[in-house]
């Protein structure tokens, strides 16, 4: 395998493909932006006449519909959806087996099988979408009023401070308790119970397997101080929305002057909402005198632990690679999710805080049971990417280490960023 890193151009990957006579190529994407780029990448294989790559895909941005429908009608020739690496490398052994002649003859009862799922699958997408093609031709012009019809009364609370602050030295046993173990264990380590009544079950492989092995890889990465450099910036900024547009003001003053604009899409039917809506209006603000307050937090978890995996990596030993990247990405999530916990519980209501709505039971922050909501750019209500920049340049992410690539990725990878809405209608959803 040749691992070409992260925010490769499709030459560069096309050049190493055909150098090293590759037999497969793999690509994984984690932002929405990425499902463009790699239509894009497919699109570039067909026109340097490369379709006799097969092409494998995932991560998170990707869905197995988008990849086996719309990707897959994209590129000339095979494309594989890996839901995660351990599909990856099952994938792989299918694709090395039929190159090596040791697949099912053409002509099998397993040949046959694949290649009429293949073909339904196709026809159930080209039936989909002519169904959904005269739909849009029947449907009715729809007016999209200027706001939805979220609340605009909502309390506004007081920030402990208007800008931002750094902090450091955050032990993990405070953060641990947020981390999501479902989505470590079985989302990036792949552990998966057997059907039925052959072999352990799920349940039973987090106990002998999941946990004992978190355990371990936590009391290693603290005892040799990788998990000393997790760091938060954060910051809670005056802001009001004009239309689908937040202004980020210098002060906490509605006659303030805009310090930064971001422009966020409207939904095109019922409930028609829009980031902005979450948000005072300037005519609010004017009426009360008192501008809203947008937090933005940004975390990481620092290049040690990034250092350390590829460390792993290096010394071929792919499995502790892959259950320490796992813990690396699960981490920086789980203090992201901590800090928006110390974000609700700093903003004040005359009731209280926003923290006193948290739920008691631990899952129901999984489950998002709490109020506001913790968003980040390059997924369903906020997709433009480039705002990312904005977020970067307030909290002054340099001082902790962290710095936007021309790509818009953070450094170091165990990153991420976001900003925070306390209104209580606030929630995900897409455009």
């Amino acid at each position: 395998m040749v691992n070409l890193g992260i925010k490769q151009p499709i030459n560069t990957i096309l050049d190493a493909a055909r150098d090293k006579k590759a037999d497969v190529i793999g690509m994984s994407g984690l932002l929405v932006k990425s499902t463009v780029v790699m239509k894009e990448n497919l699109e570039e294989l067909n026109a340097r006449d490369a379709a006799q790559f097969p092409v494998l895909l995932g991560g998170a941005a990707l869905t197995r519909a988008y990849v086996e429908n719309d990707l897959t009608e994209t590129y000339d020739g095979e494309v594989h959806y890996a839901r995660d690496a351990f599909e990856g490398l099952r994938l792989m052994d299918d694709i090395m087996a039929t190159k090596r002649g040791e697949g099912p003859a053409p002509d099998s009862p397993e040949a046959l099988a694949a290649a009429a799922k293949t073909a339904e699958r196709k026809e159930r997408h080209a039936r989909s979408k002519a169904i959904a093609a005269k739909r849009k031709a029947a449907e009715v012009p729809v007016l999209v009023p200027g706001r939805s019809d979220v609340a605009d009364d909502n309390e506004i609370p007081v920030p402990p401070f208007w800008g931002s602050r750094i902090v450091r030295g955050i032990p993990v046993a405070d953060y641990l308790q947020t981390l999501d173990e479902r989505a470590l264990f079985l989302g990036q380590w792949g552990l998966r119970g057997a059907r039925g009544s052959e072999g352990p079950s799920y349940e039973e492989l987090v106990e002998t397997e999941g946990r004992p092995r978190l355990r371990y890889w936590i009391d290693r990465l603290a005892t040799e101080g990788i998990l000393a450099h997790a760091a938060v910036v954060y910051g809670y900024f005056p802001a009001v929305s004009e239309g689908d547009t937040v202004h980020v003001l210098t002060e906490p003053d509605p006659a303030a002057p805009v310090r930064v604009s971001m422009d966020f899409p409207r939904q095109q039917r019922p409930r028609f909402l829009c980031i902005a809506d979450f948000l005072a209006s300037r005519e609010r603000a004017q009426a009360a005198g008192r501008t809203d307050v947008l937090p933005m937090q940004l975390v990481t978890m620092g290049t040690e632990i990034a250092d350390f995996a590829n460390k792993l990596f290096a010394q071929d030993a792919y499995r502790d690679y892959l259950e320490v990247h796992g813990i690396s990405v699960q981490l920086t999530e789980a203090l992201a999710e901590y800090w928006h916990q110390r974000v609700r519980a700093e903003l004040r209501f005359t009731a209280g805080t926003m923290a006193a709505e948290d739920p008691d039971d631990p899952q129901g922050f999984f489950d998002l049971e709490y109020r506001g909501a913790r968003y980040s750019f390059g997924y369903g209500a906020c997709p433009n990417l480039e705002d990312r920049a904005h977020i970067v340049t307030l909290l002054d992410s340099a001082r902790i280490g962290v710095t936007l690539s021309e790509e818009l990725q953070l450094h170091p990878e165990q990153s991420t960023d976001a900003f925070v809405l306390h209104h209580p209608e606030a929630k995900y959803f897409n455009t």
